[in-house]
């Protein structure tokens, strides 16, 4: 089964090099393990374009699609046999990447 681990963060700038060796480190062990599917940092939300075609017109807004906060910062997609190794995984991902994670399966 895959799932999706989105990396949250609530401050401005990306991983201190600290963190980026540690997320790297973790990024050998999934592929190492068998775990890896994608993973990918984003931009920060001020980066962020929102397309709403669901009307006569396509509106274009610059900017994230919510206010707020917290903000995905990066994500994981892996694969993993069952829900409870894809939180231990999302667990050391945190730790890893020194932000709170969010796990949810693909349908």
């Amino acid at each position: 089964m895959q799932y999706l681990l989105s990396v949250i963060h609530d401050r401005p700038g990306l991983a201190v090099p600290e963190e980026q060796a540690a997320i790297d480190v973790f990024n050998d062990r999934l592929q190492a393990e068998g775990y890896w599917v994608f993973a990918g940092g984003l931009g920060m939300p001020d980066t962020a374009t929102v397309i709403d075609n669901r009307g006569d017109e396509p509106l274009v807004t610059d900017g994230p699609f919510v206010e707020s906060k917290e903000f995905l910062a990066g994500f994981w997609i892996i694969e993993a046999p069952d829900l409870d190794v894809a939180l231990a995984l999302a667990t050391e991902g945190s730790r890893a990447c020194n932000r709170k994670v969010e796990v949810r399966p693909f349908l």
